[in-house]
């Protein structure tokens, strides 16, 4: 063997040496997550609560920018609106200043959180709230007034995102994890509404982290000199949603990728790499599978799985038989995408950004008719009414409520997906709408009327509870 075969096999194995080493070193720093000092927790907390200060000076100063990208973005009422999309406002001119057509009262406003609450989702009795300071909150439906006691102190950084499944609660953090926990009544309590939480596991597992380690093909590249496993996300997990069935977990990041789980036993199945060109901000799944990222980039992106089986990194060499692929690209904002909601049957796309408007897309009429199309999808028109940046949407029925940088909720009513109106603009917050979630109102018995349950949360740091009534057509 000659001296400079030598000299390379050093090298191979001095390489491999430090790869498995730096390896070491994370996986110690995850595990060690449960051991985390008194000292390191104040610091995280001041660190927090300098975050907030500063979100909370900006806020006074009445020039708050998009808390939900990654990056700084000019004030939105100095960018131009979306004038080549055609407006879907019905009768624009008033339909967002005559609100005589619904109705609504503000009937609790919840307190407890101290820092500003950045996730609401529901389950079949209770509202879930997470906040900038790691705390998630339970809240009964039926006694809205009633705090409970069911507070779990997570992560080193803001809780990103909620949601429920069977008795599992997933939450995204700024501290790049998934947390998953057990809800379980409170058995030594005589309250129905009491609730206790159990953490079933962290994301990725310690399992997944250590069948990764070993092998280099597992490694991906994250920064110039930094590598790490394709199951870990580097950056924050902005937003979790959950496929039809349940099975499926999608986490999107700033890192740029998408990352699928399995709700089953919590194993990383996927991880899409530089899903976008900047950070990911929002991820809808629709009911036959396809997946929709928005991003800073100011870009929609549209997913579709590959059947087969397998597990694997998309966008690195690998011969894995389950991935997702891009179908589509959607682009019409002109600024960062901070929201997605999708109808009932997927059909219709409600994207919102930077840029005041809210933009509908529709599925092309070939692909409806297509079974197992690709899901492209074009641009309908847009809903205006808001001042300032879109945070968040969501869809209840025909209608869809919209939060905005402006301190206003609005309810938007579809007439045949062509038409809306505005019919009720929610006043009553002292900060940016952060977060939304809706219900229909099952306990309403007036039969010429429809009736929805708005929650919201703003930084004003209050969460609060709107019904809001409408005549039906």
């Amino acid at each position: 063997m000659t001296v400079l075969n030598l000299k390379k096999e050093d090298k191979m194995k001095k390489d491999k040496k430090n790869m498995l080493m730096a390896s070491w070193e994370d996986l110690e720093n995850d595990s060690n997550e449960e051991k985390e000092s008194e000292y390191d927790a104040q610091v995280i907390l001041l660190l927090d609560l300098e975050y907030s200060l500063y979100v909370f000076y900006k806020f006074l100063q009445g020039s708050s920018s998009d808390y939900s990208n990654h990056h700084n973005q000019t004030s939105l009422s100095s960018q131009p609106s979306l004038a080549s999309v055609p407006s879907l406002n019905k009768n624009y001119h008033y339909s967002c200043s005559n609100y005589s057509t619904a109705s609504y009262n503000c009937i609790a406003t919840l307190k407890g959180h101290n820092y500003y609450p950045s996730s609401l989702t529901l389950s079949a009795k209770f509202l879930y709230s997470g906040s900038s300071d790691r705390e998630i909150r339970s809240w009964s439906k039926q006694s809205l007034l009633t705090t409970t006691n069911n507070i779990v102190l997570a992560g080193k950084g803001a809780v990103k995102s909620l949601v429920v499944h069977s008795d599992k609660l997933f939450s995204a953090h700024q501290d790049n994890k998934i947390r998953v926990w057990k809800i379980t009544n409170n058995i030594n309590n005589h309250h129905d509404h009491e609730l206790q939480y159990t953490r079933l596991a962290t994301l990725p597992t310690l399992s997944d982290r250590v069948s990764k380690i070993l092998l280099p093909k597992n490694h991906v590249r994250i920064r110039r000199h930094k590598r790490s496993t394709w199951v870990h996300h580097v950056d924050a997990v902005s937003c979790l949603a959950l496929s039809h069935d349940g099975a499926l977990l999608y986490s999107v990041s700033w890192d740029r990728t998408i990352k699928i789980w399995r709700t089953r036993d919590f194993a990383c199945l996927e991880s899409v790499m530089n899903a976008h060109d900047d950070a990911i901000n929002a991820v809808a799944v629709s009911n036959d599978g396809r997946v929709y990222t928005g991003s800073a980039d100011k870009r929609i992106k549209v997913w579709k799985k590959k059947k087969g089986d397998g597990q694997g990194v998309v966008g690195e060499k690998s011969k894995s038989k389950n991935k997702h692929y891009l179908v589509d690209t959607l682009e019409k904002h002109k600024s960062g995408i901070n929201a997605l909601a999708l109808n009932g049957d997927g059909s219709l796309l409600y994207s919102g950004a930077c840029d005041r408007s809210i933009l509908l897309w529709a599925r092309k009429e070939e692909d409806k008719e297509e079974e197992g199309g690709d899901g492209k999808m074009v641009v309908v028109g847009a809903l205006r009414g808001h001042g300032r940046s879109i945070l968040c949407l969501v869809v209840v029925m025909d209608f869809v409520v919209s939060g905005s940088e402006d301190k206003t909720i609005r309810v938007w009513r579809g007439f045949g997906g062509r038409e809306y109106s505005c019919v009720a603009v929610l006043e009553g917050h002292r900060g940016p709408i952060k977060s939304l979630t809706a219900m229909v109102d099952h306990n309403h018995d007036d039969p010429s009327q429809a009736s929805m349950v708005v929650y919201s949360g703003s930084l004003d740091c209050d969460i609060k509870v709107w019904k809001v009534f409408v005549p039906l057509l």
